[in-house]
């Protein structure tokens, strides 16, 4: 899974904490000119524009005293939202029988994406269902998850994906 360098994470994810929230995920996306720093947050009862104000404020702090990151880059905090991104492989547990979307680094089966119902999680590799048809797909083998988010309609059906 593309992840934020572990010395980022390392640095972030106490702060996060510390503040009360889950730390869900860290991208970055370092270009010449303006980089991008994002990181996800949540927390039991959802987040505000508030929360994601108090800790972009506590981790700016931070980010200008140890300056991790050469050159410029945009710092963003936000919520995981309902299409939200997946980080870590103890998410996809969080998640059995949700539907994914997931893109891989290399074909598995000539697929580079996969879009399925989580089943297990088993060692270091998440079983999906896809048109009737089980993935096994390894956990580094994953550039890119995404939830699918489950929207029903004033009747209570469920409208798709």
């Amino acid at each position: 899974m593309k992840q934020a360098p572990d010395h980022l994470s390392v640095l972030i994810e106490p702060i996060v904490e510390g503040l009360g929230y889950e730390c869900v995920g860290i991208e970055y996306n370092p270009h010449p000119r303006n980089g991008l720093l994002r990181i996800y947050i949540d927390k039991d009862n959802g987040i505000l524009v508030e929360d994601c104000t108090k800790v972009s404020h506590q981790l700016s702090g931070v980010l200008d005293v140890e300056d991790p990151i050469q050159g410029n880059y945009q710092l963003e905090v936000s919520s995981p939202g309902e299409d939200r991104p997946f980080f870590k492989l103890s998410q996809f547990a969080a998640f059995i029988g949700s539907t994914v979307k997931i893109s891989l680094f290399k074909a598995i089966e000539n697929r580079k994406k996969i879009t399925g119902v989580i089943q297990k999680v088993e060692d270091e590799s998440v079983f999906i269902l896809a048109d009737g048809q089980i993935f096994e797909l390894p956990f580094q083998a994953m550039s890119k998850a995404r939830l699918v988010p489950a929207y029903n309609d004033a009747n209570g059906e469920y409208s798709g994906k």
